[in-house]
């Protein structure tokens, strides 16, 4: 029996990830730290709270932990990553500088407060439809932050659901204006396929069921049913079924457009393989966390 610790979510981090937070610490102090001048070297503790009125799942550790490492400071969690809290609860202790806790605060706070959002919501949604007696997959959507992706993709994993696709390379998903504008959707698959080999899924966005026959036929492996809903949505999922399964044909069904928590119900529906959304990362709520630095005893 292996004795390993179970992995890290920080285990996921691609080796440049690091450049990203020194990124942010030169975009929020680009010149003077007057603020610093104040507070000086003196070594402090300070208690990093998570606030807000719910619970809320942690998420965004790592990214935090490489904040203050930078500033030559420490980070000891006492919450872990992925696990609920209450507010208010201490969910770490950071000690350094009191100027380098200062520098490295705001920045931690608003990534903390974000990823862990986007984490609470992925859960609060796939338990919502876990409720409903959803058995597929939820996930997110690529309607991410230019330059912030990766910690919103992050927060939607350690919420427990999938992250969809990370970028226009890590699959090929082809939607009404790449039809239009190579004509047909068997075309389009056909190009795709030409240069996509057999190691990326295609994800092919139709409006309609013929449309959907259309993209079984030429190979597609997830038919995105965009904007088709209830009973509509049940039926046409139950023919692609029952006309394309038994001739050997095999693909995934989504749904995806305008789902929200007051919806979900009759878009959560086991006819249905993958449902996804931007609600999860779109407009969340942030988790609210401060940091107070200790008065010296």
């Amino acid at each position: 029996m292996s004795t390993d610790s179970p992995p890290s979510y920080a285990h996921l981090l691609p080796p440049s990830w690091k450049t990203q937070v020194s990124a942010w610490l030169a975009e929020d102090t680009p010149s003077f730290d007057y603020g610093g001048f104040v507070v000086g070297e003196a070594h402090r503790e300070a208690f990093l709270l998570g606030k807000g009125h719910e619970r809320a799942v942690l998420a965004g550790s790592p990214f935090v932990d490489e904040i203050f490492k930078q500033l030559d400071c420490e980070v000891e969690w006492h919450v872990r990553e992925g696990d609920e809290f209450d507010p208010i609860k201490h969910v770490a202790t950071v000690r350094g500088r009191a100027r380098h806790l200062l520098l490295g605060e705001r920045v931690a706070l608003n990534l903390l407060a974000r990823c862990s959002g986007i984490a609470t919501t992925s859960k609060r949604i796939k338990d919502l439809a876990a409720g409903y007696g959803f058995k597929g997959i939820i996930a997110g959507t690529r309607k991410t932050t230019p330059g912030f992706r990766l910690v919103e993709k992050y927060g939607m994993i350690v919420g427990g659901i999938d992250a969809h696709r990370h970028d226009l390379s890590s699959m090929i998903m082809l939607k009404d204006n790449h039809i239009w504008s190579s004509g047909s959707i068997t075309s389009a698959i056909q190009r795709a396929r030409s240069v996509g080999g057999f190691s990326l899924l295609l994800d092919v966005e139709v409006r309609d069921e013929a449309e959907a026959d259309e993209a079984i036929a030429a190979g597609a492996d997830v038919i995105m049913l965009d904007n088709i809903e209830g009973a509509e949505l049940v039926g046409v999922a139950q023919r692609l079924r029952e006309r394309w399964v038994p001739q050997g044909k095999r693909f995934l069904l989504e749904t995806s457009g305008g789902i929200t928590a007051g919806n979900l119900q009759e878009r959560a529906i086991n006819e249905i393989d993958i449902l996804s959304t931007s609600v999860v990362h779109q407009s969340v709520q942030h988790i609210d966390f401060s940091l107070k630095i200790q008065m010296p005893k």
